[in-house]
């Protein structure tokens, strides 16, 4: 995941362009609380070509990719939210799997959609980014 989370904006081009190590979908379940195939779903990466590319060690390019560099853009962000929370709860809680919760949890704002369904999209990652942010400033709770 960190080839991801560390890399620069010129880096990440090069990764949508030639692919995400597969491997990380397995690091993105495991950090999420979130079982594998659902992982799979809701990243557009289908079951058996996901198992196939972690299997060979090979890269997913296209959407797949872009949404596994986005997966890694929202933790990213709630990582940045808890670091900059002041209260007491923020000091050793687990944003990982509180994302991965979050995630899977049916959103007024979208609509009652799950912020999960729409992450598969760049327009959609953008709106889950913008609703986690809001989060933030108090702007929906």
């Amino acid at each position: 995941m960190e080839v991801v989370t560390r890399a620069t904006p010129l880096e990440l081009v090069e990764l949508e362009r030639k692919g995400v190590p597969s491997a990380i979908l397995k690091d993105i379940a495991r950090q999420l609380g979130l079982p594998q195939a659902r992982v799979f779903e809701m990243l557009g990466v289908p079951k058996a070509t996901a198992e196939r590319k972690v299997a060979a060690g090979e890269t997913i390019a296209g959407m797949g990719g872009q949404a596994i560099i986005g997966v890694a853009r929202l933790l990213a962000r709630a990582h940045e939210i808890v670091a900059n929370s002041t209260a007491p709860e923020a000091r050793g809680f687990d944003t990982e799997k509180w994302l991965g919760r979050w995630l899977e949890t049916p959103q007024p704002s979208l609509g009652g959609r799950k912020s999960s369904e729409l992450i598969d999209t760049r327009t959609g990652l953008d709106v889950v980014l913008r609703l986690l942010g809001a989060l933030q400033s108090g702007a929906y709770q």
